[in-house]
C-alpha cells in the first residue's frame, strides 16, 4: 500500500548545544527528512517514517509509540515529542511531563491518504503478547 504523509520535525538548538550534533542525533531517528537550519531550532521534512518505524520494532515500543501517536491526534493530523537526549543514542523515546532542558524533538505527521489509523497501524501495529499482529 501506498502512503501519502508529510512529516514536519522541529527541534530547538540551544546555545550550549553543537548545532552538527543535534542534526547528526535527529537524522538518526529520520534519515529520510531534509533539514535546515533556522535561527535557534532545526527544521525538517520527511514523507515517511519507515526508519522511525523500524527504531520502533526494534526497541519493542510499538504499544507506546501507539498511545503517544492516538494520544495527541486532531483530524488526519497527529503530533509527538522525543527526548533529544536519547537521540543523541540513537534511540527512540517519548517525552511525557515535563520538558528536558535540551527541549524535544517535536514531530508533527499529516496523513493525507489512506487515514491516521491506517498509517499508525502501518508504522506501529497493534500488538499481542508484545508481537506485532498482522492480518
Amino acid at each position: 500500500m501506498l502512503y501519502s504523509v508529510d512529516v514536519e520535525i522541529v527541534v530547538p538548538i540551544k546555545d550550549t548545544e553543537v548545532k552538527a550534533r543535534v542534526r547528526d542525533a535527529v537524522e538518526a531517528l529520520f534519515p529520510e527528512a531534509e533539514f535546515e537550519e533556522g535561527h535557534g531550532e532545526l527544521r525538517g521534512e520527511a514523507h515517511s517514517l519507515e526508519h522511525f518505524s523500524e527504531l520502533l520494532h526494534d526497541q519493542q515500543i510499538l504499544d507506546t509509540a501507539r498511545g503517544q501517536f492516538f494520544a495527541d491526534q486532531s483530524g488526519d493530523t497527529f503530533s509527538f515529542d522525543l527526548k533529544k537526549q536519547a537521540a543523541f543514542r540513537g534511540v527512540v523515546n517519548f517525552a511525557v511531563g515535563s520538558p528536558g532542558e535540551l527541549g524535544e524533538i517535536h514531530v508533527r505527521v499529516k496523513v493525507r491518504d489512506p487515514s491516521v489509523e491506517a498509517y499508525v497501524d502501518h508504522v506501529a501495529p497493534p500488538t499481542e503478547d508484545g508481537r506485532p499482529v498482522t492480518e
